[in-house]
């Protein structure tokens, strides 16, 4: 639990390096929430320098569901993911 605590969105004015992929669209130096798809798990791609948290909520609230490590691809199970 102290481990989705740490992870939970805040202001940060920084932006991760590299790219995030979200079913087959880019987003170059992701900073911030991002929403999954609406009916189906998304296919997420983290080609960034940080972890991506995955949340149950559209807008990076409710729990976390998962995390995807730098170079990791995974079905994001949740509607949102987090870059910190």
């Amino acid at each position: 639990m102290a481990l989705l605590a740490l992870a939970t969105p805040a202001g940060t004015a920084h932006a991760a390096n590299g790219f995030l992929v979200i079913d087959g669209t880019e987003h170059e130096d992701p900073s911030g929430c991002y929403r999954l798809g609406d009916f189906a798990p998304s296919k997420v791609a983290n080609h960034t320098d940080d972890t991506v948290w995955v949340w149950s909520g559209t807008n990076c609230d409710g729990h976390g569901t998962q995390r995807i490590t730098p170079g990791e691809t995974a079905i994001g199970r949740g509607r949102s993911v987090y870059v910190e």
